[in-house]
């Protein structure tokens, strides 16, 4: 009989009698509870590496987090504070008065009257300027029949009777105002020293009267000065000793904020720079080192009591202003008015971080502009209509900008082969002799030479160093005082915010910078009481600097850094609960398949 085997479909029984073992897996498999593979062991042993590493460094982060708090002086601070803020810092300042070619005139009483005057003018002494009970006026009469000196007068500083005779030129004539000012420093130099000593030499003679403050600490009244009266004479004496002596030629002796180029650290950075704007019309350089050398060097020297002050330069090309000029056929020139002058500066052209050594207000930057072809001649309009005669511009607490029209630039110049030129040292005098008159209104003094008060016009001679002898000691006070009151406001903060936070700490390094910086700032009280001025401005600046250092002290944010600590544990944690997890999951399969 034939044989035949049976189709899949006439066999159910046998094929439902023989499970398929995959089937029956994926069956009983549950993915919530349970997984096929072990799981890894990397992402726990990263995480644990992390955490180990934590731990290692554990006493050290325990160290730095350590509640210790070095004593502070609270009470030190507190009674600088109070000292500061209740009474104005002021010095003692000396005065003498020589009248040469008077009669009849009783020197005690001129010094009472101008004394009584001064007192006029200071009624409201301000931080910087000299004390009302502590100025001393000296009063020497001189005529043919001898001197007269009031009981002020000091041995050490005896005005030498006769010396105006011993005059070979002509005392009033504006030519020799240097010369006198030569006789007259060699004549008073005996009252230089620690006790500085301002002197008004008013010699009665026929002319015009002239008035003229010298480059030391001295200055003259020549002329038919009994024909205004004793009264109006008496008047501009005092006027001279308190606006210009202790004020600075200003009408109060504050110092302003905004005019305050002097970093935290004492140190300034005058940046200069030179920008061809468009170098394809012509390339221009400059012999900077010799200018630094001749002209800078005395003013850094000259300043070294109220800053520390260095000098850097460099040369820019295509370096457009961002403001725009027309063209005046009047003047022949491209003209741009005081309202661009917010738009001028292109920071997206002109690299204004020129060095990295001092940021802020204790960076200078002083640009020289030369414009293209397209713009030159380029003039400056000030808001009366008429023409700048610097041809420059400042900006409080930033620098300023002076433009130089290259000689012989026209208004259709355009070469295809631009060649270089060497800005000469006669316009590279001219341009930075601007520029020092725009560092001197940064530091708060007058940029010209003529000083305009009540009592009439004063001639004020310019020193070639930049600053006179009385215009330091008047920034020698001002940058005391700046800086004292800094000092006290800073440390004021200091312990109001280490006693409103009870677990901040601070480090022994902390306690010896606030210490130095009172210990500073009293020297500089000291000082200023002794009227040594430069001293003053020295110390001032150490106990500012000190109490900056302290109050931004790095340890003091270090509470700050143990959350970073707490983030790395509870990673380690959630990272072990997850590895338990999935091996619980991997152990439940297996032992599922051990059951099959």
């Amino acid at each position: 009989m034939a044989e035949f085997s049976a189709s899949p479909e006439d066999r159910p029984s046998e094929i439902s009698d023989t499970p398929d073992s995959s089937q029956n897996s994926s069956g009983d498999f549950d993915p919530c509870t349970m997984r096929k593979t072990k799981p890894g062991l990397k992402r726990l042993f990263l995480t644990l590496t992390v955490l180990f590493s934590f731990f290692l460094g554990a006493p050290f982060l325990l160290k730095s987090i350590e509640i210790y708090r070095s004593p502070l002086p609270f009470r030190d601070i507190d009674s600088l504070s109070d000292s500061v803020g209740s009474s104005p810092l002021l010095f003692p300042c000396h005065f003498q008065t020589i009248f040469v070619g008077f009669d009849n005139l009783d020197a005690y009483e001129l010094g009472s009257s101008i004394r009584d005057e001064m007192r006029k003018l200071t009624e409201h002494p301000v931080c910087g300027a000299c004390s009302g009970s502590n100025y001393t006026v000296s009063v020497t009469v001189e005529s043919a029949s001898g001197c007269a000196r009031n009981y002020n007068a000091k041995s050490s500083c005896m005005w030498r009777c006769g010396a105006i005779g011993e005059l070979d030129f002509d005392f009033g004539s504006g030519s020799g105002d240097d010369g006198v000012d030569e006789f007259l420093g060699s004549v008073l130099g005996s009252c230089e020293g620690l006790r500085k000593v301002y002197s008004v030499v008013v010699v009665n003679r026929g002319g015009e009267i002239r008035a003229v403050v010298g480059k030391y600490r001295h200055g003259w009244i020549v002329g038919r000065v009994l024909g205004e009266g004793m009264d109006e004479l008496v008047a501009r004496v005092a006027e001279t000793f308190v606006k210009v002596f202790v004020n600075g030629g200003k009408e109060s002796g504050t110092i302003h904020g905004e005019f305050m180029p002097v970093g935290s650290d004492g140190r300034i950075i005058l940046s200069f720079n030179l920008l061809n704007a468009d170098p394809t019309d012509w390339i221009y350089d400059w012999d900077f080192q010799r200018i630094d050398e001749i002209l800078f060097t005395p003013v850094i020297k000259a300043l070294e009591h109220v800053a520390n002050i260095s000098v850097e330069s460099q040369v820019l090309y295509h370096t457009p202003k961002s403001s725009i000029s027309y063209w005046d056929e009047k003047l022949d020139s491209y003209i741009f008015s005081t309202k661009d002058l917010p738009f001028f500066v292109n920071s997206n052209e002109w690299h204004l971080d020129t060095s990295t050594a001092a940021g802020g207000r204790s960076k200078i930057l002083q640009f020289v502009y030369i414009p293209s072809a397209k713009e030159c001649p380029l003039l400056l309009q000030l808001p009366n209509g008429e023409i700048s005669e610097t041809n420059a511009f400042i900006s409080p607490m930033w620098g300023g900008v002076a433009v130089w029209n290259p000689p012989g630039c026209l208004r259709d110049s355009g070469s295809k082969h631009p060649s270089w030129h060497t800005i000469s040292p006669q316009d590279l005098q001219k341009v930075f002799g601007i520029f020092m008159g725009q560092l001197r209104q940064l530091f708060g003094l007058k940029s010209d030479s003529l000083y305009v008060g009540a009592s009439g016009t004063t001639n004020l001679l310019a020193s070639e160093k930049g600053f006179t002898e009385w215009e330091l000691d008047v920034l020698s006070r001002q940058h005391a005082c700046f800086n004292l009151v800094s000092c006290a406001t800073t440390l004021g903060s200091l312990s109001r915010l280490v006693q409103s936070l009870p677990r901040m700490i601070i480090m022994d390094e902390i306690g010896k910078q606030v210490k130095f910086s009172l210990e500073a700032a009293k020297l500089t009280q000291n000082n200023a009481s002794l009227g040594i001025y430069d001293a003053s401005a020295v110390s001032s600046r150490q106990a500012r600097l000190l109490a900056e250092d302290a109050f931004f002290h790095p340890s003091m944010m270090s509470p700050f850094f143990l959350p970073v600590s707490i983030h790395v544990v509870l990673a380690s944690i959630r990272e072990w609960r997850r590895y338990k997890q999935e091996r619980a999951k991997y152990l439940a399969w297996k032992e599922k398949a051990k059951q099959r």
